[in-house]
């Protein structure tokens, strides 16, 4: 690793503005701001017309900066990249990552490129001290481990995160360039930290330095971060002095501010592969910037993340069926309602009540269709329907289908489905065959037939400018969903949420919860069943809530 003697006291400044684009970088985006900041530094954001993707942080430094006097260089593993982003956002300096698969002088190109004088390495770093503005050369440093010896690097005060943080990538993008974070040295680099804050004679370099707007602040560009965005990419955003709006999901329905901004002129900017490739970034702007499509109880677009359902579950009139059937539809919704306050003490995130409402019911005997299943009149149902949305809740209408097709039972209760805040569940467990019979055997269902419902709903959802809405499956047997793998989970107009509904002790619960996770699809989402009377004992809200990984709707029956 090269580095210098001393710390120069110019690091801190970051980005330098012009008027003409360097050689080599992006010729894809319009330049949108040019301004001198008035301290001896410059920022500036190219800034695309249509909303597109930067997937790393070496396409974000290219595509985003134009110039830089410094650049943090951060190792590939966690610890560094974190401490680096840090640095990064605190000087308004470009982050770039040294990884094992970065192509051979890509990254000594890009600060050639950047005609950086001052390189900032992080870990396990290795960059070449040649090149640098006007052939000067660079100076090399190695940021020091210790809170003092970044004050006296930066001029700026850090803090530092002990434990685990949360969720770092939120953390970066939220960050107070004047307040910045870093984790907490490992006992290995503390042990060299007591010499770094001698180095007392490195004045503080533009302390008072921050982020450039751009030029005309109804054009100037947004960033959106999610969980999974590099976190190199998120601070060279806003070195380039765009706003970067941290999101619970790569997609631009999630919250009602990503939302306002798809509706507004700002070009839009996805920070990560999180978000897909440029076209299916654009698509989901396109549906977050319909004003015909309304928002979900709670915010947003999407169903999942960004809130946690707790639901009752049950047939109206019918106790022995579940608890939401003891009661009427006011007191139902009241009894959802307390339960989902309860869960709302112990987290951040919103938490909203629901009802699962068992629609169509699985019978002994064949009936008049020769079906063994009994599907609700919507009229008896409606009633539970409204008073959960009177309450800002969302209901779930579960089909146990017997020999009836899924997509059929569906149909039947288009009228309610066509509602903003009901989804839809599929219970495999009285799926019969053609000539199969009750209570012999638990049931399944084909991939094949869960597609068509897959398509049914996500098309009445394009169709009618729904929001996105629940697909639920209930699983306890692998067999139930034999061939799982092959249902299509690319539809965004749906959040697919597998319910893992075992019931017994602890353990048998654990035993079933963890069995249904595996090889399952990244993009399903989890949810979870108390039995009130079958669980020994049932879980409380607290022992709920630290399940892992944590589910997104809690149903009780």
């Amino acid at each position: 690793m090269l580095r210098s003697a001393a710390r120069p006291a110019s690091f801190a400044g970051g980005v330098r503005r012009s008027l003409a684009l360097a050689t080599g970088a992006a010729t894809v985006f319009a330049l949108v701001a040019c301004s001198d900041d008035g301290d001896g530094t410059s920022r500036g954001a190219d800034a695309p017309a249509e909303p597109t993707v930067v997937s790393d942080e070496l396409g974000a430094s290219q595509q985003l900066v134009e110039s830089a006097d410094a650049v943090v260089v951060s190792g590939e593993d966690e610890e560094s990249q974190r401490r680096a982003a840090g640095i990064a956002v605190a000087s308004g300096a470009p982050m770039l990552v040294q990884t094992a698969g970065l192509e051979a002088g890509s990254l000594d190109g890009e600060i050639e490129r950047l005609g950086a004088t001052t390189v900032v390495t992080v870990g396990d770093v290795t960059v070449s001290a040649e090149g640098g503005s006007d052939e000067e050369g660079m100076t090399v440093v190695e940021a020091p481990s210790s809170l003092e010896g970044l004050e006296t690097l930066t001029g700026t005060e850090f803090t530092a995160v002990e434990g685990e943080e949360q969720e770092p990538t939120r953390a970066v993008a939220e960050m107070d360039a004047e307040a910045p974070s870093v984790p907490a040295p490992s006992a290995e680099g503390a042990e060299g930290a007591e010499g770094d804050a001698a180095e007392g004679d490195v004045e503080p370099a533009l302390s008072d330095a921050s982020p450039a707007s751009a030029k005309d602040g109804d054009d100037d560009p947004l960033a959106f971060a999610a969980p999974g965005t590099p976190l190199g990419a998120i601070a060279t955003a806003r070195a380039a002095g765009i706003q970067v709006e941290w999101l619970p999901i790569g997609d631009a329905r999630a919250t009602t501010e990503s939302i306002e901004a798809a509706r507004g002129e700002r070009p839009l900017i996805g920070l990560g592969d999180v978000f897909g490739d440029s076209g299916k970034f654009t698509e989901t702007v396109n549906l977050a910037a319909d004003e015909n499509i309304a928002e979900l109880p709670g915010g947003g677009q999407l169903v999942f993340p960004g809130r946690q359902m707790i639901a009752t579950y049950g047939h109206p009139g019918a106790p022995v069926l579940g608890v939401m059937g003891e009661v009427g539809p006011e007191e139902a919704a009241q009894h959802a309602q307390d339960l989902a306050n309860q869960y709302q003490e112990l987290t951040d995130t919103p938490v909203i009540p629901a009802f699962e409402i068992i629609a169509s019911v699985a019978q002994a005997a064949p009936g008049p269709r020769d079906d063994y299943t009994e599907p609700a009149p919507v009229d008896v149902l409606r009633p539970y329907v409204d008073a959960m949305t009177e309450i800002g809740g969302y209901v779930i209408i579960d089909l146990q289908p017997g020999r009836a097709d899924f997509v059929d039972q569906a149909k039947f209760y288009e009228e309610l489905l066509l509602e903003p805040n009901v989804g839809l569940a599929l219970d495999p467990e009285w799926k019969l065959t053609p000539d199969g019979l009750p209570n012999v055997a638990v049931g399944h269902v084909q991939a094949e037939e869960v597609n068509r419902v897959v398509d049914y709903l996500a098309d009445l959802v394009a169709d009618n400018n729904l929001p996105q809405k629940v697909l639920m499956l209930h699983q306890f047997q692998l067999q139930m969903l034999r061939d799982r793998d092959q249902i299509d989970v690319s539809r965004p107009e749906l959040s697919i949420v597998l319910h893992a509904d075992g019931h017994g002790t602890p353990e048998q619960k654990f035993e079933t919860w963890n069995v249904m996770r595996q090889d399952l699809q990244p993009e399903i989402f989890l949810a979870w069943k108390n039995f009130i009377d079958e669980d020994q004992p049932m879980f409380t809200p607290e022992q709920t809530m630290d399940i892992e990984p944590r589910p997104w709707i809690v149903t009780y029956q």
